[in-house]
């Protein structure tokens, strides 16, 4: 099996993209990869992850992958969920307020903080519209985020995905108010979920 097959199988059991700590693995060096990447057989897309030419690199896949520290969030997180149709014009994650993300996801996306015990509360794994999963806030979490930061958000976007938890049959509200008041919005929430319920 030559480079270009092993990396076509690197890359097809890793949503499209060739890592370079798999290709070491299959006997593949830098070196070669630079060589390849050179000779324009394959496509350097961030530091270490690769794609081959003719393979579109799952978005939302690589901005996970780049860092454990970050959790899409928010309206990236709404339209995983299906409760936003639009795609987004950039990515939402959090990351911890002690621990702040690469220069390239700040660059990429839209970044919220959030207190380091909060971080994990409501994580969840997801599908992308590509078929792999990525860490993600379950729909509860997502919807206090909304909430917290309804006024970044836009009100047409806050209230649409109110209005469809509202209507959904797959709502908890018994998480929904256990979140809401670990992050201290309970409030808030009860007065928009009042006027829709």
């Amino acid at each position: 099996m030559g480079y270009m097959d092993e990396l076509a199988a690197i890359a097809d059991s890793n949503g499209g993209i060739v890592e370079t700590k798999l290709a070491a693995q299959r006997g593949i060096s830098r070196a070669t990869l630079w060589k390849l990447c050179k000779e324009n057989k394959i496509n350097r897309i961030a530091q270490g992850r690769y794609v081959l030419p003719d393979e579109m690199a799952d978005e939302l896949l690589l901005i996970g992958k780049r860092s454990s520290k970050v959790i899409f969030s928010h309206e990236t997180a709404l339209y995983l969920h299906g409760i936003s149709d639009r795609t987004p014009f950039e990515h939402s994650v959090t990351a911890p307020s002690n621990c702040g993300p690469s220069a390239s996801i700040k660059s990429e996306c839209k970044v919220y903080y959030i207190k380091t015990d909060l971080f994990e509360l409501g994580k969840t794994t997801l599908k992308t519209p590509a078929g792999n999963d990525v860490f993600a806030y379950d729909l509860e979490r997502t919807l206090c985020d909304a909430v917290r930061s309804r006024n970044k958000l836009g009100t047409e976007t806050f209230l649409a995905a109110l209005k469809m938890y509202a209507s959904s049959r797959e709502k908890d509200l018994n998480k929904l108010d256990f979140y809401a008041k670990k992050m201290r919005i309970s409030r808030v929430l009860r007065l928009y979920l009042e006027a829709l319920l």
